[in-house]
């Protein structure tokens, strides 16, 4: 499903890791957190909603420093996709049209949801009649533009 970072990188970090480490340590920080979060008298899926959000979030993080910003370089976001430390099939998505707010790669997947389709949150909000959604999979209050 999910892989967490790994503890230590088999190989030194590319030039540029000092402008991201701060980041990824307070985000790895609020993950430990959300592991450590008690899960009594939530759904199974719901107590894994804080860390498929922290999840999203490094991933994005990457992303837009280097395709928005472009204040990282190619070498780094190798590296981070290589340990795993941003998530490169979501990246992927969020690279093609419609996909750009996509909050998690099994929301798309077809063979994951009823009657072969796409989750709920994928659904535009015109298209909703106006009701307030929930994705079952990852908490999303809708990703689709």
């Amino acid at each position: 499903f999910y892989e967490m970072p790994r503890a230590r990188p088999r190989s030194p970090p590319p030039e540029g890791w000092d402008i991201i480490e701060p980041t990824l340590t307070q985000l790895d920080l609020k993950m430990k957190e959300a592991q450590a979060e008690p899960h009594e008298g939530k759904r199974k899926t719901e107590s894994l909603w804080p860390i498929l959000r922290i999840h999203h979030q490094i991933s994005r993080y990457i992303y837009d420093l280097y395709y928005k910003k472009k204040a990282i370089s190619r070498e780094l976001y190798e590296y981070c996709l290589q340990e795993k430390i941003a998530d490169a099939a979501l990246i992927a998505k969020w690279k093609k049209p419609g996909f750009e707010n996509l909050c998690c790669v099994q929301c798309m997947q077809t063979k994951d949801h009823n009657f072969n389709t796409a989750c709920i949150c994928r659904v535009p909000k015109g298209q909703r009649d106006g009701k307030p959604i929930e994705c079952v999979t990852c908490g999303c209050n809708g990703c689709c533009g």
